[in-house]
């Protein structure tokens, strides 16, 4: 396995498994983007679409709904990297296909 390959491993791990302020179950259900109760479903959909779009006003919406500060900024980072994860793969099973190469 390349270096990347198991960096990019090891910090999925860690924000997976790792201690943390959120439950493990929800820190998967942000980096998957699926299962979350409203507001913070929509916080992490925006994150993994549209994060350009994301606004005080949907931060604020999770705090409001009982997250800490330290809960939303790991919701949102696992959010961000399963976005980033699932279009590298994407990206490297397109390399892959077209190349005929691992």
């Amino acid at each position: 396995m390349s270096d990347i390959r198991q960096a990019r491993n090891a910090l999925v791990n860690r924000i997976l498994e790792g201690p943390g302020k959120t439950s493990p179950s929800e820190r998967r259900a942000a980096f998957n983007n699926s299962g979350l109760a409203e507001p913070v479903g929509t916080l992490v959909d925006k994150v993994a679409r549209h994060a350009c779009s994301v606004a005080g006003e949907d931060i604020d919406a999770a705090k409001v709904s009982g997250l800490s500060e330290d809960q939303v900024f790991e919701i949102v980072v696992c959010a961000a990297i399963g976005q980033a994860t699932r279009q590298y793969d994407a990206a490297l099973a397109a390399l892959e296909s077209a190349t005929g190469k691992e």
